[in-house]
């Protein structure tokens, strides 16, 4: 029966659980204008009824997933300075929808500067749909970044500051349109004017591929820091004296108002499961899963290529040809939420929130990443065993197995 007060179509998820105040409730889903509606308000004071129901079978309702790292995948490589790179962006945001991503970061490494130039004026911020999730602007990981901590990143392209403002940026990158996150060193000279420029021009700045103190790494947070690029990975070890950059998971000098994300890439192989649980023990709140996935995501066994870089991919693992330096994975969103729920014990609910919470948090995406009244309905509806069933942004199924 059609609502008597609105013109659009009315959708209602019905046997299903959703996750909603961090709890997987027994409750139904309403849906209109690709907007999460309130039921209550519906029925009062609308006197509204749904048009259709989409019968979710017992399974789980949970805002879809967004990935802030992410390089490529199915054969694409974003930071190749390609003149069809925009055909690249939408490969990958088409296939990313059947592991339950529904927006992400496009993300560089570190490279020459003609790269940016011609790369970044062609990936534009942009809505999901059945074209694709949803691009939420560039993640620009270098080429400000410690070159003893350059892991997988070519050497030649890695950059210092030479001023103090935003010149050095902006010499290199060309323009920060569309950029939504840049990973830098802040110990280096200049780095954390930096640090301030970015985040008073909105970007959020991530601390990574660094041999920064926590000194250093606290000065950075007051600055406007709130991310950490691959937590461990790429930057000085733990020491009991000197916690380095992962001691921000429990420091008392970052803001009370603010909070300190970081990046795990839990795919069994980047971070120890140990070390994958110590972090979310510490630091709960801020854990965000990331793939920081490559272009051989999806792909078969062999040699591929990341950036100027040949790779070469083993089982689950992805390294630089004829070494042992990993360079990104080639794991899925969905396989590092299962992953990180086995490897932890944590519930369902903490490992879906992951992956869409807490990263809609970090970017301050307020209508995304949650399944409250007013969201986006970027939704994913798993299995008991947290596998991808159905994929739907604004409300619209994009993709169904």
């Amino acid at each position: 029966m059609p609502s008597t007060k609105s013109d659009s179509p009315i959708t209602q998820f019905v046997n299903c659980k959703i996750l909603r105040d961090h709890k997987l409730l027994r409750e139904d889903l309403w849906v209109r204008d690709g907007k999460i509606l309130d039921p209550q308000k519906l029925f009062f004071d609308e006197h509204g009824y749904a048009d259709q129901r989409v019968d979710c079978k017992n399974q789980i309702i949970a805002p879809g997933f967004i990935d802030v790292q992410i390089n490529g995948g199915f054969g694409w490589d974003f930071s190749q300075a390609s003149g069809d790179i925009r055909t690249g962006v939408s490969e990958v945001s088409k296939k990313i929808l059947e592991h339950g991503v529904t927006s992400f970061c496009p993300t560089l490494v570190t490279s020459a500067a003609e790269v940016y130039h011609q790369v970044l004026p062609q990936v534009k911020v942009r809505n999901g749909g059945k074209h694709g999730a949803g691009v939420l602007g560039l993640h620009l990981e270098g080429p400000f970044i410690n070159k003893n901590k350059k892991g997988a990143h070519v050497k030649e392209h890695i950059r210092t500051f030479q001023s103090r403002g935003l010149e050095d940026l902006l010499e290199v990158y060309g323009s920060l349109d569309n950029v939504t996150m840049v990973t830098l060193a802040p110990e280096l000279d200049h780095g954390q004017a930096a640090v301030k420029a970015l985040s008073q021009r909105g970007v959020t700045v991530s601390l990574g591929h660094s041999e920064a103190d926590l000194a250093q790494a606290e000065e950075a947070v007051q600055g406007g820091a709130s991310f950490i690029t691959h937590l461990f990975n790429a930057m000085s070890p733990f020491r009991h004296r000197d916690p380095s950059i992962v001691g921000l998971l429990a420091s008392d000098q970052v803001p009370k108002e603010r909070t300190v994300y970081y990046g795990m890439i839990a795919d069994g192989i980047h971070t120890h499961p140990a070390a994958l649980k110590i972090a979310h023990r510490t630091h709960p709140d801020g854990l965000v899963l990331v793939t920081d996935a490559i272009a051989a995501m999806g792909l078969s066994e062999g040699r591929h290529r990341l950036g100027e870089q040949d790779i070469e991919i083993k089982g689950l693992q992805a390294c630089v040809a004829g070494e042992d330096t990993l360079c990104g994975s080639i794991t899925t969103m969905d396989m590092c939420v299962r992953h990180f729920q086995k490897a932890t014990g944590c519930s369902e609910e903490v490992a879906l929130e992951a992956a869409s919470l807490h990263p809609a948090r970090l970017l301050n995406l307020a209508n995304k990443g949650t399944l409250d009244f007013g969201a986006d309905a970027d939704l994913v509806l798993l299995d008991e065993k947290l596998h991808v069933k159905a994929t739907y942004i604004s409300g619209e199924e994009v993709w169904k197995k």
